[in-house]
């Protein structure tokens, strides 16, 4: 145990994962982390939410059966809360995110601590590699790993490393935490993105290594998709209220998209009720070309190589216009008023799709 009067944390590393209604992904979670093989001392703090499906029942017998694993309680069930817990109960000095969604590729950690110490980053991420069981979620997945589905960031296919904007999850030196003041609580859905602008603002770098992979399990029904979807673009609309344009470029598009949308729906009831005639009506119906390529690119998408059996090819027609229409709607409340007690309530159902 760290002496309480220390201010420096021990070696070794420190896994850190929140956790709410993650019953039929937990065990396969943690197994991939207490199997990663390290030289030095490691632990696995779960931060548990208020779970309804028995995931905390499962916890419990897995911290009995295992003396690395430790928990602590997130009443309030938010990720930046939980993980503020758990990194506050850790004990070492390297500080590694988890995702009860997400399994570890094996040599994981040992990896990235060897990028941490070969371009002295203070947190260093990798892919984010999306898998699915059902048609529905191979969709997803599939979509998640593409740069049309989420715009491109590196962490979702990127081949080079180097500095970044962001890390996904994160391997991050806890003195750099302490330093910055954790996650920020009050942010529900982008706090990682957040955290890691504070890194950078206080002269740190942000690193990604493309070596680094991370298996992760999409939502498993549409509406839980839609949900998600929704949520997280409110929280990027509120990031971009406090921190303007030093949100990227594409997080401005699914917003756009939805925008062209219902000026098409308004210039085509005008249009059909006559109010709208002649070379004016001939000038707007140009904001149909910008939506028409559009649907080209979800056929296309949806008929190219690598895109599975009919049932996943068909679910991909209606999952990647959900994922960009719920995002910038999201997106736009959250501009205009604010994301401000928005959860992603998808997580807070008890439906999994069991495993094989």
């Amino acid at each position: 145990m760290r002496d309480p009067e220390s201010t420096e944390p021990l070696p070794g590393v420190s896994f850190v994962m929140p956790v709410l209604n993650e019953r039929a992904y937990l065990e396969h979670a943690v197994s991939s982390v207490l199997a990663q093989d390290l030289d030095v001392p490691a632990e696995l703090v779960l931060a548990l939410g208020p779970s309804t499906d028995g995931t905390t029942d499962l916890a419990q017998r897995l911290a009995a059966a295992d003396d690395r694993i430790r928990l602590v309680d997130n009443p309030a069930a938010h990720i930046p809360v939980g993980l503020n817990a758990a990194i506050r109960a850790s004990r070492y000095a390297t500080v590694i995110r988890v995702d009860a969604h997400s399994e570890l590729a094996p040599g994981y950690a040992a990896l990235a601590l060897e990028t941490l110490d070969r371009t002295g980053a203070a947190n260093v991420g990798g892919v984010m590699h999306a898998e699915g069981r059902t048609p529905f979620q191979k969709a997803v997945a599939r979509l998640y790993n593409s740069p049309v589905g989420l715009g491109g960031g590196a962490y979702h296919g990127g081949a080079h490393e180097g500095e970044a904007e962001s890390a996904y999850l994160g391997v991050m030196r806890r003195v750099v935490l302490d330093e910055v003041g954790l996650f920020d609580e009050s942010i529900r859905r982008g706090e990682d993105w957040e955290l890691n602008l504070r890194i950078r603002q206080a002269g740190h770098r942000v690193w990604f290594d493309p070596r680094l992979s991370v298996t992760y399990w999409p939502r498993e029904s549409w509406l839980r998709l839609a949900r998600q979807f929704r949520a997280t673009g409110a929280w990027r609309g509120e990031l971009v209220r406090r921190f303007g344009r030093r949100n990227g470029l594409r997080y401005f598009a699914p917003p756009a998209l939805v925008l062209l949308v219902g000026l098409a729906v308004v210039i085509g009831a005008l249009q059909l009720t006559g109010v709208l005639t002649g070379i004016p009506s001939m000038i707007a119906s140009a904001v149909y070309l910008p939506l028409a390529a559009y649907v080209l690119l979800v056929i296309a998408v949806a008929v190219a190589p690598g895109g599975g059996g009919i049932r996943q090819r068909l679910w991909t027609l209606l999952v990647l216009p959900t994922m960009h229409v719920s995002w910038g709607l999201g997106f736009l409340g959250g501009v205009l008023k604010g994301a401000g007690d928005t959860v992603d309530a998808s997580r807070l159902g008890t439906r999994n799709t069991p495993l094989p």
